[in-house]
């Protein structure tokens, strides 16, 4: 699968994690834990609180940074909670992008009343080409309407 395939895969899956667990109020740990569950109910492959081992000036740091998820080997999760969206969400996410040198991050904010609402996709050089998200169409879907 590309990395849009994927991506695909886990904004529907947090669509149904929202939908399961009836929205926003729990804490992202268990938001996390569920998508994890969801994507592997789908077969897709995900590693989760994923040490990535941070390089400056030739010296690996003590402290690793902690990804939320990565899907596939190809694509970064990175899950909230939150009530109030921080535009410094996407930029973290591009950051880890850079580090890791992937491709595609989807940040997810299940504290929102419909999830993909509260979903971003932050991009390090890839095309937009084959991606299509809409996100009124999947708002409709989660309500039932279609």
């Amino acid at each position: 699968m590309s990395e849009n395939e994927i991506s695909k895969v886990i904004v529907e899956a947090a669509i149904e994690v929202h939908r399961e667990l009836g929205g926003p109020g729990l804490v992202e740990d268990v938001y996390e834990e569920a998508l994890e569950e969801e994507l592997r109910l789908r077969g897709v492959l995900v590693e989760r609180q994923l040490p990535v081992r941070i390089v400056y000036k030739g010296k690996v740091l003590r402290k690793p940074l902690r990804l939320d998820m990565k899907v596939e080997k190809l694509v970064l999760v990175d899950n909230k909670a939150v009530t109030e969206w921080n535009v410094i969400f996407e930029s973290q996410m591009l950051t880890y992008l850079r580090l890791t040198g992937l491709k595609l991050g989807l940040v997810i904010n299940s504290g929102e009343r419909i999830v993909t609402a509260g979903i971003r996709r932050v991009v390090n050089g890839l095309p937009e080409e084959g991606f299509s998200f809409n996100a009124r169409t999947q708002r409709r879907k989660a309500a039932g309407n279609g």
